[in-house]
């Protein structure tokens, strides 16, 4: 019995291997996964073997050199037995010649062996760890120089450092991925950050929540009323309110007590408003927020509507471009355009080419249907023909600038300019040059080079991207901004296009002419009901493209998978047909239907399609994937859609690790296990996720189950995806709910506010409207009592006020 007690202790001990690392077989340098072999010292591993193969999440091993590693044996399909550390720790150097040797080593230029011998004589053999703890101490060595002292802790910091952080951060519960993210941001402070403010990392490493660190706070004792955790509450609010609602601020009062109910739900105390106050005080101080009155912003929001109101200010202020061309040259240029490309344009699309061609800015909006796509073919056509330059683009040398720039949010916008047009077409983030995170730190130097630019989905910008894109323009530019305001507003914060259309700063011309009509397409027509809120009478009537087939939320699936293997009989694939829903869970969710999609499209019942598990999806060879986040260094951006081409696991490839490849019209991305949360099935996706793309077949389901999402602009967008053939699915009741509501998530944002300092104190009343922009040229036309009318001292003191404020 004793015995057995013995063994089944011996079992229960952590089990580690220690060893000199004698090569380097793999080794990651982005997420230092690595696979090394050692000679095995000492273990409580049962091996017969004196060697082994270690894999695990560690910097580079320097050969010769002795590591404990703790963790577990693990059979690999392809390797065979191999050790999985979790944590490790290098082995210090406990004798005295043991030292002397480490320190002579390789790894500590300029030390020689006397050198460290001197050390050894001074501070013993437990020189290395004094040294650790108190780099003064090496003052007690004779003949040492100073640097050369310098060099030796420097040198053991490096080589210490990652592993007493690893062992610490795993006593806080972090897994060795998610402790070398850590480590790769903090580096060695990243235990006294920590110790000091958990709550740095919901800001600084991805994948780490406000709840995460709050009980990571709560272990170390900063909880309840502690100043740091209220201030990471009221960051963390503004942050949600921002990414999942697209406020660019929220009031002072609505936001301390969102505050304070998230802070009393993950712990048991109670918050006082007036904590949350004050924190957001000292907040600001230390510039984390932004407090303009009663609104809050986090800063990047605040100076991003700043930039924006700014630079269309400066683009605007251009005055040249107004009578550059007489009307007559306009004119005949235009109708040598129509006779020559076979059209004839209507009165306001007219007016949209000429404002564009003799404005320095101009939002050209309107729904589908209306033109816009022909209106900027002829804008592009009439400035090459009226500046006299070519637009084709192989006739510039590489050093010429083509002075026509084309760009859009996503790759398929841009694809879908170029097309129309016949010029190259980018994203934003790529004319912007956003090529990586290496380029973050150039954004505010670089400078975009052209004459014209022409930006589509212009609803789909958000205020930290137009902010970036108007910035990095030059002053001699005219701009573009094509959009249809009755579209969703951007993913990200704000909303860009209807504020300036709102403000009136810009130039504009609405297309509300439907030409596509005169096809026939009932799509258009539906469209246009619902974006101004009336629900057609014929909707649920069979149009030659368009129909809706009535099931209930329970009978979706059936009847999404009825609809597409029709389409398949008829010869479309699932590139042309795609299937768009509001919300993700659910019988009639996304989530769902991607797997009785993925089913029809890309089955394998015999096993012998190539397929990878991650989570809940599995994928395969051939299947659509949809990529959520922005892979700028691929050119591959958040909402584009791709194919995989190729899977390897982990046996079939020198990294060791699963792979997943992906096309993206021909640009090839490769993505390993840990950033498979980056794709996901597109059989099905978000009608969010679908902006600024357009598919030959669209299947719609709309039922009462969705109704937390049913909107208005919801509905116009997904009816809008649809090129040719439009089937809706579900319960008439539900689509008719949506078309009444409308958006009722008004997006807080002040952009307007800003604008319309442009317009303040600059207008001539003489010029009927006519707006000034205030130079040195101009200044005595402006009357200095605009907007002052009745008010006096008198007034102002009846009022409680001292002085009329300021506009910025």
């Amino acid at each position: 019995m004793e015995k057995q007690h013995a063994m089944d202790l011996f079992q229960d001990q952590e089990k580690f291997i220690k060893g000199k690392h004698l090569v380097t077989i793999f080794h990651n340098e982005q997420n230092l996964y690595s696979v090394i072999r050692v000679r095995i010292e000492e273990t409580n591993v049962e091996l017969e073997e004196k060697e082994t193969v270690i894999t695990g999440y560690f910097p580079r091993i320097h050969e010769q050199e002795t590591y404990t590693f703790f963790g577990k044996m693990q059979e690999h399909p392809k390797f065979g037995l191999q050790f999985h550390a979790d944590r490790f720790q290098k082995e210090i150097p406990n004798t005295k010649q043991g030292v002397v040797e480490y320190l002579s080593s390789d790894l500590f230029n300029g030390i020689g062996k006397k050198t460290a011998e001197r050390i050894v004589e001074a501070l013993g053999e437990n020189a290395i760890s004094k040294i650790l703890e108190d780099p003064s101490v090496l003052d007690q060595v004779p003949k040492l120089a100073a640097d050369k002292a310098q060099l030796i802790h420097d040198t053991l910091v490096e080589n210490q450092g990652l592993e007493r952080v690893m062992i610490g951060l795993a006593q806080y519960g972090f897994g060795p991925q998610i402790a070398m993210r850590i480590y790769q941001v903090y580096q060695d402070q990243a235990l006294e950050i920590i110790a000091q403010n958990p709550y740095r990392l919901v800001d600084d490493i991805d994948g780490i929540g406000f709840g995460r660190a709050d009980e990571l706070g709560r272990q170390i004792g900063i909880s309840g009323t502690h100043p740091h955790r209220i201030q990471a509450g009221c960051r963390y609010t503004l942050e949600m309110e921002s990414m999942q609602n697209g406020h660019v601020y929220v009031n002072k009062e609505e936001l301390a007590r969102d505050v304070k109910a998230l802070l009393e739900e993950y712990q048991n105390v109670e918050i006082p408003l007036d904590s949350v106050e004050t924190e957001l005080l000292k907040l600001e101080e230390e510039s984390k927020v932004v407090i303009e009155g009663d609104k809050v912003y986090l800063p990047s929001l605040y100076f991003s509507e700043k930039g924006i109101a700014s630079n269309i200010e400066r683009i605007m202020s251009q005055t040249e471009y107004e009578d550059q061309f007489p009307e007559s040259e306009f004119l005949l240029a235009l109708g040598e355009l129509e006779e020559r490309i076979g059209v004839e344009y209507a009165p306001s699309q007219k007016e949209a080419i000429q404002k564009a061609l003799m404005s320095p800015m101009m939002i050209l909006t309107g729904g589908p249907g209306t033109g816009k796509t022909t209106v900027i073919k002829g804008i592009v056509e009439l400035y090459g023909e009226l500046h006299g330059i070519s637009l084709d683009p192989k006739t510039y040398k590489k050093d010429e600038v083509f002075p026509i720039l084309l760009a859009a949010p996503t790759g398929r916008a841009a694809k879908r300019m170029s097309e129309s047009t016949g010029l190259p077409a980018m994203t934003i983030h790529r004319l912007l040059g956003m090529t990586g995170q290496e380029d973050m730190d150039d954004r505010e130097e670089r400078q975009v080079e052209g004459k014209l630019l022409i930006i589509d989905e212009m609803s789909m910008v958000d205020t930290w991207l137009a902010n970036q894109l108007l910035k990095a323009l030059p002053d001699q530019i005219q701009v573009i901004m094509v959009g249809d305001e009755d579209q969703l507003p951007s993913v990200g914060p704000g909303q860009v296009l209807k504020d300036l259309l709102i403000s009136g700063v810009i130039p504009t011309v609405r297309l509300t002419n439907i030409y596509r009509q005169k096809d026939g397409s009932s799509i258009i027509e539906l469209a246009h009901h619902v974006k101004n809120g009336r629900m057609p009478e014929n909707v649920m009537q069979m149009q030659p493209d368009r129909s809706f087939i009535r099931c209930s939320s329970g009978q979706i699936p059936e009847a999404v998978e009825k609809v597409v293997q029709s389409a398949k009989r008829k010869g479309y694939t699932a590139k042309d047909i795609q299937v768009l829903a509001p919300m993700y869970r659910g019988p009639a969710g996304i989530d769902r239907l991607n797997g009785l999609l993925q089913n029809i499209f890309n089955p394998n019942e015999n096993g012998a399609r190539k397929e990878l598990k991650y989570g809940d999806v599995v994928y395969r060879i051939g299947d659509k994937v949809l990529q959520l986040v922005n892979k700028p260094e691929h050119q591959v951006y958040n909402g584009d859609i791709g194919e995989i081409v190729s899977i390897f696991t982990a046996k079939e490839n020198t990294e060791k690790q699963d792979m997943v490849i992906v096309s993206f019209d021909g640009i090839e991305v490769t993505y390993t296990r840990p950033d498979l949360n980056q794709i996901t099935l597109a059989y099905c996706c978000s009608i969010h996720k679908s902006q600024g793309s357009e598919f030959p077949v669209v299947i719609l389901p709309v039922v009462r189950s969705y109704y937390r999402m049913l909107r208005r602009n919801l509905l116009y967008t997904a009816i809008t995806r649809s090129k040719k053939i439009l089937i809706l699915l579900g319960e008439e009741s539900a689509f008719r709910m949506g078309v009444e509501r409308e958006d009722d998530q008004k997006r807080k944002t002040t952009l307007c506010e800003k604008l319309g300092t442009i317009k303040q104190a600059v207008t001539n009343p003489e010029a009927a409207g006519e707006i000034l922009y205030l130079t040195e040229e101009n200044w005595g036309k402006v009357d200095p009592m605009i907007g002052m009318e009745g008010i006096t001292p008198y007034v102002l003191a009846a009022e409680g006020g001292t002085e009329p404020e300021t506009a910025e």
